[in-house]
């Protein structure tokens, strides 16, 4: 059999090593349009920064490594031009002679990844952008030029990676981000922890603006500012390259990415496409989306080798699981966000908890915020989002696990997960998100968003703070009274007979409070996630805090 791969790095070799591992006879050629066909381009913004020091660490395989493991015939600055399905053959054109030929195959697999998306903007050829070696090259000669301003259009992954390396060697930074917050995964409340940690290492962020223009040495925006960029990054996203499949007539998706079966064929039983330019399938509705991520890629890869050698295959479906170093923070997500559950009319139930990411009483424990959206009614769970120092990375990643498993939110509380001092907590971060989904569902208590303060302000509601006196004074919601906890009982005549909403630091306070008052009759509701939660939201930039 004859296979030909149309890209290769995650998702074009995946495919093409376990093909090879699936058939020792087959022929396989993989075309590559740059001159690299195996790196981690995941690992480039941090060559930019000088955290990975040499070129070479970025650079996995080459085609002479790959013929002597696998016996493959790697083509590098090889271009599909065009696909002839009736004959089953690839128009290619070799870039370094020059020249052009046919390929003929048995299956052929698209694996042509995304491209960076280029707005029609005055002076936009002056900008880089960064998905390939040869792009990290052109980016890193820029920096070695040593420029004094650098601006980064765009605030999701990329470039807020890019900020913090560019920062690390010294380059005044600015992003430019069209929507009011970094990091689109994010909810607006998690969102906004990471701007702060942003501005605290100089990144100026200018958040709900647009270029306009860009020019030899700044970038003009809508409000009219003008911001020094002796070096511009395009950061704004990326979209699947397509044109080769759509010039071939192959359908695309809804999502704009190539259509493709659960065995990952396209409309052409004999093609298949994989990566970046393929429409993967939601793993909450099963929906047709886009998740450029390299573990999908790869897994991808490995399905469609399997497929073609009769094996049996599982469907992959994607939950975009995806984790990012902001500076000191580790920020991750997983599933669906709040804004996406809205905009599909999804009820859901967030809980968000503030814990340590181990044992608070052994040395270094280190705050985190998590985040988990479940449904109301079954107790599935939509999303989570994390952000701290240390042990973020887990969290998430159990709760992923759990997503996939389809575990229930009060499942988690029954997880049997490590515990040592050092490590975690008896009850573990993950536990607690099941202890008080356990708690709402079952309508033991009652709780409150964030965002929800103040219509129920407008509404009467009266706020009380059971935090002690020394922690009301560093800072509180607007209208609230301070009742500590431990003087509750003492104080509740105090209370006037409307709606209830308590709040302590993070949540756990107040579950007793609110607990308490509704056994004396009150309808108390907490505040969930607590004054932090509230503090990091966007509800508190509206308010002049007190203390």
């Amino acid at each position: 059999m004859k296979i030909v791969i149309v890209g290769g790095v995650a998702g074009g070799m995946s495919a093409a090593t376990r093909l090879r591992r699936l058939d020792e006879s087959a022929e396989i050629i993989v075309l590559e349009r740059s001159a690299h066909v195996s790196y981690a381009n995941c690992g480039l913004p941090y060559f930019v920064g000088g955290v990975i020091e040499e070129e070479d660490a970025l650079l996995l395989e080459t085609p002479a490594t790959l013929h002597d493991r696998f016996r493959l015939d790697v083509r590098v600055r090889s271009e599909a031009l065009t696909i002839n399905r009736d004959e089953r053959c690839v128009n290619v054109k070799d870039w370094t002679s020059g020249s052009h030929y046919e390929l003929s195959y048995d299956k052929l697999i698209l694996s042509p990844g995304a491209s960076a998306v280029i707005p029609p903007l005055p002076g936009i050829e002056r900008a880089l952008t960064l998905r390939t070696v040869e792009d990290v090259e052109r980016i890193v000669r820029e920096v070695d030029r040593f420029p004094t301003s650098a601006v980064i259009i765009g605030g999701g992954f990329i470039g807020v990676e890019v900020a913090e390396n560019l920062v690390r060697r010294g380059i005044r930074t600015a992003i430019v981000e069209a929507t009011p917050q970094l990091l689109a995964p994010l909810d607006p409340e998690m969102a906004s922890i990471v701007a702060l940690e942003m501005r605290k290492h100089g990144v100026v962020l200018h958040l709900g603006e647009t270029v306009t223009a860009i020019t030899s040495d700044a970038v003009s925006l809508a409000s009219g500012e003008q911001l020094a960029a002796e070096m511009v990054v395009l950061a704004i996203g990326v979209r699947p390259e397509t044109s080769l499949a759509k010039a071939a007539g192959l359908a695309i998706g809804q999502s704009g990415g190539i259509r493709v079966d659960r065995f990952n064929r396209t409309s052409d039983q004999s093609i298949y496409a994989i990566g970046d330019a393929a429409e993967k399938h939601d793993a909450l509705d099963a929906s047709s989306t886009l998740v450029p991520l390299a573990n999908i890629a790869n897994r991808q890869g490995r399905v469609v080798a399997d497929h073609i050698n009769g094996r049996r295959v599982r469907t992959v479906a994607a939950l975009g699981t995806a984790i990012v170093k902001v500076f000191d923070l580790v920020v991750a997500t997983t599933g669906w966000n709040e804004k996406r559950l809205v905009s599909r009319g999804r009820e859901l139930l967030a809980i968000h908890t503030h814990p340590k990411s181990h044992a608070g009483y052994y040395p270094h424990a280190e705050p985190m915020s998590l985040k988990i959206l479940i449904d109301p009614r079954s107790g599935a769970i939509l999303g989570a989002q994390g952000i701290g120092t240390e042990g973020v990375d887990k969290r998430i990643d159990v709760l992923a696990t759990a997503i996939r498993a389809g575990l229930t939110a009060p499942e988690l509380a029954d997880l049997e997960l490590a515990y040592a001092p050092p490590f975690g907590s008896a009850k573990d971060p993950v536990n607690m998100l099941g202890y008080i989904a356990e708690n709402l569902l079952s309508g033991l208590v009652e709780s409150v968003q964030w965002s929800e303060v103040d219509s129920l302000r407008v509404q009467g509601a009266q706020f009380v703070d059971v935090r002690t006196a020394e922690e009301f004074a560093r800072g509180s919601l607007p209208g609230t009274i301070n009742i500590p906890i431990d003087q509750l009982r003492e104080r509740v005549r105090e209370l006037d007979d409307v709606d209830i909403v308590v709040n302590c630091e993070v949540g756990q306070r107040g579950h007793i409070a609110a607990m308490f008052l509704n056994e004396l009759g009150h309808r108390a509701l907490n505040l969930d996630g607590g004054y932090r939660t509230w503090h990091d939201s966007p509800a508190a930039a509206t308010f002049e805090l007190v203390g």
